[in-house]
C-alpha cells in the first residue's frame, strides 16, 4: 500500500499527513467543492476531532462520510 505525504501548518506548526492516494483524491474534490484549500479543509477537520483521534484518521473519515452522504443522495 502506497502513501501520499503532505505537508499543512495547523495552528502555526507543520504537520504532514500520510494517506493512500484516493483519500487525497476525495479530499481535493472537497475542498475544492466547498471553494476553500486543502489546508483550510485540514484544519476543519483538525477542529472537529476528537482530542484521541490522529488526523490521518479523521481525514479519511471526513472523506468517507462525504463520498457515503453524496452516495445516498443520488
Amino acid at each position: 500500500m502506497s502513501f501520499v505525504k503532505r505537508s499543512v501548518s495547523l495552528k502555526g506548526h507543520r504537520t504532514s499527513i500520510a494517506l493512500e492516494p484516493e483519500f487525497w483524491q476525495v479530499l481535493d474534490a472537497i475542498a475544492q467543492s466547498e471553494q476553500r484549500s486543502l489546508a483550510g479543509l485540514i484544519e476543519l477537520i483538525d477542529s472537529t476531532r476528537e482530542p484521541d483521534q490522529p488526523l490521518s484518521s479523521a481525514a479519511r473519515v471526513h472523506a468517507l462520510r462525504h463520498v457515503l452522504k453524496a452516495k445516498s443522495e443520488a
